[in-house]
Parts: C-alpha cells; sequence; structure tokens
C-alpha cells in the first residue's frame, strides 16, 4: 500500500511540473501582444496569418486604406479591432 503511495505522490508531482510548464507557455504568448489603452496591437505578420492573405494583397489594404495602420519605430501595426472590422465589411459586400 505504501508503495501505491509514493508512486502516486510522484505521479502527480509531474502533473504538477506539466501544468507549471503550460501556465509559462500561456504566458509567453499573452504577453507577445502589444496593447495600447487597451488595443491588441498585430504586426504584419500576424495580420497575414489571420486573414490568410499574401503580403502583396495586406499592402494593398493600406494602399486603400482599407485597413488602418501605424508605424511604431519602423514597424507596422495594425489594431485587432480594425482587422475585425475589415472582415466584416468583406463579409457583407
Amino acid at each position: 500500500m505504501n508503495t501505491e503511495r509514493t508512486e502516486f505522490i510522484a505521479w502527480m508531482e509531474k502533473i504538477m511540473e506539466r501544468f507549471d510548464i503550460l501556465k509559462e507557455q500561456v504566458s509567453s504568448s499573452q504577453s507577445r501582444f502589444i496593447e495600447i489603452d487597451g488595443e491588441v496591437l498585430l504586426d504584419n505578420q500576424d495580420v497575414l496569418q489571420l486573414l490568410k492573405i499574401s503580403s502583396r494583397s495586406l499592402q494593398r489594404y493600406r494602399t486603400d486604406k482599407k485597413l488602418p495602420y501605424y508605424t511604431i519605430s519602423g514597424k507596422l501595426y495594425y489594431k485587432l479591432s480594425d482587422v475585425h472590422q475589415l472582415i466584416r465589411e468583406c463579409l457583407s459586400a
């Protein structure tokens, strides 16, 4: 009976270690997004993956003023709400 208890404790410790690893991964993925005034900002790569479009199409959306963008330290960012608005406009057209 005592052997089962030590095996159980070792098993639970392994589970807790995995929970700690998952917690760190979730924290690091949440902190990779930049927020300004409560708005999540996405970079080019995030938008390309989200919309599944080419970089040329994204450039066209910027040029046609269909998707507002912001330049911070020479890098382009887009508000998540603006991306959602673009999706809604494309679906309703």
